[in-house]
């Protein structure tokens, strides 16, 4: 008996890595008015810009059906192994509520599931590491615990052009006293530890934006220690890269990704976001 790894498409994981390490992915729905598209199956990043500009819609996304994730389980169970199934804050979508709808659907079968309080590559992050561990043979609690140390280490900074985004689709979080009077200021937000994007710092100008997240990464993560990483960037990926290379001078990586948001997540974040995700190594 095994342990799979199940998570949704909002960790925006490249599919090659997705085959390689095992991970099953279940995808969110994005919507443009009466059109219904599958996040990472049926419309990748480059194709929800396309239609963004083309729709007269504003984007809209769905969590799973429960039935979405049951049949992932049940084909799973059926094969012997246990699952992990790992997942988008729920504070941010009901994707975990529907995870676990389906777990209680399917009783014989070992299923753990967990909510990071994350998203995007910080989700990914979790989701790669609980894969490696089940390659190496870990149980299912190992892997439970671990992710769950690391979800309570995960910081994500990020910054956005517009806060219109995330106002309209409901996941403005703590941000909300932020709306107006932004004239020239650019925020510096976070998913905080209740998993709810939150007000990290504002600054005036965008050439200021990186200085700042920098300055917070180092009073959360002293230089020279051991992180793992992730920039990630909606339709920016030379500021992405910039930004990592930056961030790797001062920490000791042992991980690195650079990714474009996926459909869902670029839904809620618009154009021009940036992103750095990161936590300390033991």
């Amino acid at each position: 008996m095994g342990i799979r790894i199940v998570t949704d498409s909002t960790a925006d994981l490249p599919k090659e890595l997705c085959r390689e390490l095992g991970i099953e992915v279940i995808p969110l729905t994005v919507r443009f008015g009466e059109e219904a598209y599958l996040d990472g199956v049926t419309l990748d990043s480059d194709g929800f810009w396309a239609k963004l500009k083309e729709s007269p819609h504003h984007p809209s996304t769905a969590q799973p059906a429960p039935g979405d994730s049951l049949e992932v389980y049940r084909r799973i169970h059926e094969a012997g192994d246990e699952i992990v199934s790992i997942h988008i804050s729920s504070k941010m979508s009901g994707t975990v509520n529907s995870a676990e709808i389906a777990a209680q659907m399917l009783p014989e079968a070992r299923i753990s599931i967990v909510d990071t309080r994350s998203v995007s590559l910080g989700l990914g992050l979790v989701v790669i590491g609980a894969a490696r561990m089940a390659r190496e043979g870990k149980s299912r609690e190992e892997i439970v615990a671990w992710a769950h140390k690391t979800c309570d280490r995960m910081n994500i900074l990020f910054t956005i052009d517009t806060l219109e985004f995330l106002q309209r689709n409901g996941r403005i979080g703590k941000a909300t006293a932020l709306l107006g009077g932004l004239l020239g200021i650019k925020l510096i937000l976070q998913v905080d530890k209740e998993g709810v994007v939150a007000p990290a710092d504002k600054v005036r100008g965008r050439s200021r934006v990186f200085a700042r997240a920098r300055e917070i990464m180092h009073e959360r993560v002293p230089p020279g220690r051991r992180i793992r990483m992730a920039v990630v960037h909606a339709q920016a990926p030379e500021q992405a890269q910039a930004w990592g290379e930056e961030v790797k001078r001062d920490y000791q990586v042992e991980e690195y990704l650079v990714g474009q948001l996926g459909a869902v997540v670029a839904c809620h974040a618009g154009p021009g976001a940036l992103g750095v995700i990161f936590h300390e190594v033991d």
